[in-house]
């Protein structure tokens, strides 16, 4: 019994950091900063007072299962840079929350699986944390940023990248960096939750190929009860291809596989060349 202890710390070892970074774990791994000191304040928020500090912004945190978020600061005579880390319940709420916020207007950066950022602000998700930094410097502070964030992202998971499902997804005519998750409400359902998202260009087209994760097949059927109520369709619901006919979102094809629910959206409504050919090929991934 003891042996099977021991090879099942083994084991666990490596996902320790991926499972509990505490607020003490999250300054102890700061690195220094040439002419900036870390400031020995550290603020801690959790699901009933992060109001109190980003106000409007909370309720997306909170659906994309937010737990705790870590504030600490380097400081440099009258400027500083705050640290705002995240823990949410998963990876993929983490990631979640990262693509909802990407900007335009910021450059992608290496740090974490993905990152964005420009001369005073640098966002990035690496394991189950999302983490927000920016300064008040004038001048351009992106190095320092980077080298925190890389610091950070490197003892929360080395290895930290795009959930396993969005890696399957076909490369060819892929956007990048449109890769998403929705934790509900994709394209304004609540029931259709947990999410995969990648945008696409191909043929003159522009759509979405997304991979719902039910649980189970039979949590893939009460999602697909749930949407045919609402469409008043009475298809027989089993494993295999099936037309929505979503009256906000134009017909949607869809693959049920196992726990996955593999479909291709168009804003337009419109019928997407080869979707059926798409979804074969992605569920065969799944």
């Amino acid at each position: 019994m003891k042996q099977i202890n021991y090879l099942l710390l083994f084991f666990l070892l490596p996902f320790c950091s991926l499972i509990a970074q505490t607020p003490d774990e999250l300054k102890s791994w700061l690195p220094p900063v040439d002419g900036w000191t870390v400031s020995g304040e550290v603020e801690v928020f959790n699901p009933d007072n992060l109001f109190d500090r980003i106000n409007g912004a909370a309720p997306l945190f909170l659906e994309n299962n937010f737990r705790e978020m870590t504030s600490m600061e380097y400081k440099k005579g009258a400027d500083y840079i705050t640290i705002q880390a995240y823990r949410h319940a998963t990876p993929e709420d983490a990631f979640g929350m990262y693509s909802s916020e990407r900007s335009s207007d910021l450059e992608f950066l290496p740090v974490g699986g993905e990152a964005q950022g420009d001369k005073t602000n640098l966002y990035f998700f690496a394991g189950n944390m999302y983490l927000k930094m920016w300064s008040n410097a004038s001048g351009d502070v992106s190095k320092e940023l980077q080298a925190i964030g890389k610091a950070l992202a490197e003892k929360i998971d080395a290895g930290a990248g795009y959930p396993p499902v969005i890696r399957l997804f076909p490369e060819q005519g892929q956007i990048p960096y449109s890769a998403a998750y929705i934790t509900s409400n994709y394209i304004g359902h609540e029931f259709l939750r947990a999410v995969y998202t990648m945008k696409y260009e191909k043929d003159g087209q522009s759509f979405q190929l997304f991979v719902l994760d039910g649980g189970s097949p039979d949590g893939v059927k009460d999602v697909l009860i749930q949407y045919m109520a609402f469409t008043k369709q009475s298809d027989e619901l089993k494993e295999g291809g099936l037309l929505v006919k979503d009256r906000y979102n134009g017909d949607i094809p869809v693959l049920w596989k196992g726990r996955y629910l593999v479909g291709v959206y168009n804003e337009n409504g419109d019928t997407i060349a080869g979707a059926d050919v798409l979804l074969k090929e992605l569920a065969e991934k799944l």
